[in-house]
């Protein structure tokens, strides 16, 4: 197989020896994923899992400042402005099947996350076998305050950290460096990221002589991989535990204003600038999606997207951070309370013809 790039192309498909390599090549715009990049690796990723000559993937971003910052959200604003037809539901609906294509495959997926990895970035690594954070990681799942929620997989990999870290994630888009995202699984590794090319190498040098390749790969990382240090959150996790128990936001945050210090401030000043809508609807896919696997996962964020697509804060939430930079966005509504039960349950109905669907009978979804 021949390298099939150039150098400016937005993502990069090479082998070397056992070895494929993705390379997000975006990174002006923090290699950011656009539907055209997700188009382009699908097919190979799928040839690549049924390839004997391959025996892993790797995948990393350029730059050095992000593995990858998300999905192109200011691509699905434009859409949802009337510039781009039918783009609000073929990105995700692309975006997810590609998730579940990493999450199924049948080989090691090594993610090499060297800085900003967030949103659809996350969706790119988390689901993979292997997850590698440098020193200069960073997660985040911040979709609240651009009036969405946590989505490609988080119903999962949220829900599956210690006791309620999940929900503060998802409902604070706190931030987390390497130390925190091993405490919470959602790294395997941590790896500094000096040494990510000899790690490269090494990993395209293997002879891969079959048998358990998975276990060749976690031979090699391993003698890369060095101590991140204490996670941070380990200290927090009781003050979490405490103030994200309660089964409502307005809950949550009497818990938080009870709590008080810097931590428990820094909280309520993130919620406070959340969507209302998105908080309460997250809460409410975290509760129902407890115990999901990956697919019943994206089969139910895929049904929340399109009616978010059909609603306000989304569309109103990227204008003010990303577009227009005013930091200021306008929910409808304003205010928790004004978010009734039925508006909640507007986003969770089904679609019916248009549900989201897997390739090889993986159904079975919410």
């Amino acid at each position: 197989m021949h390298d099939r790039y150039s150098s400016t192309d937005e993502i990069l498909l090479e082998r070397r020896g056992g070895v494929a390599i993705v390379t997000l090549n975006r990174p002006k715009a923090l290699n950011t994923l656009t539907l055209a990049m997700y188009r382009r690796l699908d097919p190979d990723l799928l040839a690549w899992g049924a390839d004997p000559a391959v025996a892993a993937v790797i995948i990393r971003g350029a730059g050095g400042r992000a593995f990858c910052a998300g999905g192109d959200v200011r691509a699905i604003w434009e859409a949802g402005q009337g510039k781009t037809s039918g783009l609000t539901a073929d990105f995700f609906r692309e975006e997810y099947c590609l998730i579940q294509r990493v999450y199924r495959f049948p080989k090691p997926y090594i993610a090499l996350c060297d800085g900003i990895t967030m949103g659809g970035g996350v969706g790119m690594s988390v689901h993979g076998s292997h997850r590698i954070a440098t020193e200069r990681f960073l997660f985040a799942m911040p979709e609240t305050a651009i009036g969405l929620f946590p989505d490609v997989g988080a119903t999962t990999f949220l829900n599956r950290c210690p006791g309620r870290i999940g929900r503060y994630l998802a409902l604070t888009g706190a931030r987390l460096k390497a130390a925190d995202a091993l405490y919470c699984g959602l790294a395997t590794h941590f790896v500094p990221s000096e040494r990510l090319p000899a790690l490269t190498e090494a990993l395209a040098g293997l002879a891969w002589r079959g048998g358990d390749a998975r276990a060749e790969a976690d031979r090699v990382i391993v003698g890369f991989a060095a101590d991140a240090g204490p996670a941070p959150l380990a200290e927090q996790r009781a003050a979490i535990e405490r103030c994200f128990a309660p089964d409502s936001i307005e809950g949550i945050i009497a818990a938080l204003e009870e709590e008080g210090g810097p931590w428990a401030a820094a909280a309520l000043d993130a919620i406070a600038k959340a969507s209302p809508t998105s908080l309460k609807i997250t809460l409410r896919q975290l509760t129902l999606g407890a115990g999901f696997d990956v697919e019943a996962a994206l089969q139910l964020e895929y049904r929340m997207t399109q009616h978010v697509m059909q609603r306000h804060d989304f569309f109103e939430g990227v204008r003010a951070l990303l577009v227009d930079k005013d930091q200021a966005p306008r929910w409808r509504p304003p205010r928790l309370a004004e978010v009734t039960e039925e508006e909640v349950a507007f986003y969770f109905q089904p679609l019916g013809a248009r549900e989201l669907r897997f390739e090889g009978g993986t159904e079975g979804g919410p």
